[in-house]
């Protein structure tokens, strides 16, 4: 069995769902649980949808009714004159947010988010599976919030590993010996059946997920690279394919940034040994990535860059050194706050951190930190990570740049730079 994830952009379009039909048509091995984010840039859209609302705004109805044309357009398009069945389900399914949207919002903004953003990923899924089936492969579209369990955390569910896996073997496994399973990313279900999200991209978490609680052969993500670069091409004009890295470093580069898969999936993988493979939907015969416990550096040195970030430094007010107790306090605040470090550097007496610049929680955070510490920060940094660096990698990031804070390891370096003036 294996475990197929297809992300919007591979299925922005008529001719993307095409395609993904094709890829599965192709599969010869076995039995698969394919996991499809919502299409295109139709999560954008929900949020500003949900924003709005949230908002009151008088473009509340307008954006609502851009998302429905999107994907109406596209089952036409798709289906021609055996449209209607698949228009009914869709627009039965969007009655969802109608409904919710009638009333003015009384419920946590978080819970309000999960249950209008998620609607991108049903409606996708359930176009895909209609499709897959008038395209002769045998398909069954299920609800993922039937089988991944969250709790209420909205926005950011944390699953329930023990009752998932349960659900999942006991009910969906059967499934699978009969169909190719359509589902979605990124939504999972509370005991309540609210609807929860798993964090924004986590749509390869959910992959995971299926993969380690069926015991998949493999996982295979489908992107529009030909797998993982040791570089974002938004930044290098020449970048190289790793061919194979191991879950180790794959764990590494998702935490310091890379985007091309999303932090949580590797290690339900790792745990099971499941190996990850990252392959191009545009070039499906290409051999992509392969992520494994095989732990071989990386042949390549890999670059990721983090554009908008703040580098704030905590100093005591006192003489007093920054221990362990000041270090606790200072950790208790970022995590009230919700602010995530994406590097950090202690001294006798100052710690300072990298964070991406979200203007209104750094005023609350450095207003709450401001109590016990003198706080002072820089705005409009970029943090660049090396992993595998030598001087060469670090003198090509760091041309016209003030370095602000470094930090070295054994493999990995980390600057926090400006422009120079």
């Amino acid at each position: 069995m294996d475990i197929f994830k297809f992300g919007g952009a591979s299925v922005k379009d008529a001719d993307g769902v095409r395609n993904l039909a094709n890829i599965v048509r192709n599969y010869k091995k076995g039995e698969l649980l394919i996991v499809i984010s919502a299409m295109g840039k139709i999560t954008n859209k929900l949020e500003e949808l949900t924003f709005a609302y949230l908002a009151q705004s008088d473009k509340v109805h307008a954006i609502l009714d851009e998302v429905k044309h999107f994907h109406f357009n596209l089952i036409e398009e798709l289906f021609e004159e055996k449209a209607s069945a698949v228009y009914d389900d869709i627009a039965n399914t969007f009655v969802e947010i109608d409904w919710l949207i009638e009333d003015e919002p009384e419920n946590n903004p978080d819970y309000i988010y999960d249950q209008i953003v998620s609607i991108g990923e049903v409606v996708s899924t359930k176009i895909i599976a209609a499709w897959l089936n008038e395209s002769n492969n045998k398909a069954l579209w299920v609800d993922a919030r039937n089988y991944i369990q969250t709790d209420n955390t909205y926005r950011e569910g944390k699953v329930d590993w023990d009752k998932t896996k349960q659900i999942i073997q006991k009910d969906l496994l059967p499934l699978i010996h009969q169909n190719i399973i359509v589902t979605q990313g990124f939504i999972g279900g509370t005991s309540e059946n609210y609807t929860t999200t798993l964090g924004r991209e986590g749509s390869d978490y959910s992959a995971a997920i299926f993969a380690s609680c069926l015991d998949a052969e493999a996982l295979t993500i489908w992107k529009d690279v030909p797998g993982v670069l040791n570089a974002d091409p938004k930044w290098f004009d020449e970048t190289e394919k790793i061919p194979q890295l191991s879950y180790h470093d794959a764990i590494e580069l998702t935490y310091y940034g890379a985007t091309v898969i999303h932090p949580k999936t590797i290690k339900p993988l790792q745990n099971k040994g499941i190996p990850l493979f990252v392959r191009s939907f545009i070039q499906p015969e290409g051999s992509g990535t392969a992520i494994t416990k095989d732990n071989n550096p990386l042949p390549v040195p890999s670059f990721i860059f983090k554009v908008n970030q703040a580098l704030i430094s905590i100093f005591p007010k006192d003489y007093s050194f920054i221990i362990e107790e000041n270090l606790s306090n200072i950790f208790e605040l970022f995590h009230q706050h919700k602010i995530k470090i994406n590097t950090m550097l202690n001294s006798a007496i100052s710690f300072s951190v990298s964070v991406d610049d979200n203007e209104v929680k750094i005023a609350e955070l450095t207003q709450a930190l401001s109590a016990q510490f003198t706080v002072k920060y820089n705005r409009g940094l970029e943090l660049v990570t090396i992993r595998y660096y030598n001087q060469q990698t670090i003198e090509r990031v760091t041309v016209d740049k003030d370095i602000l804070l470094e930090v070295k390891s054994r493999h990995t370096c980390q600057m926090v730079m400006k422009n120079k003036a």
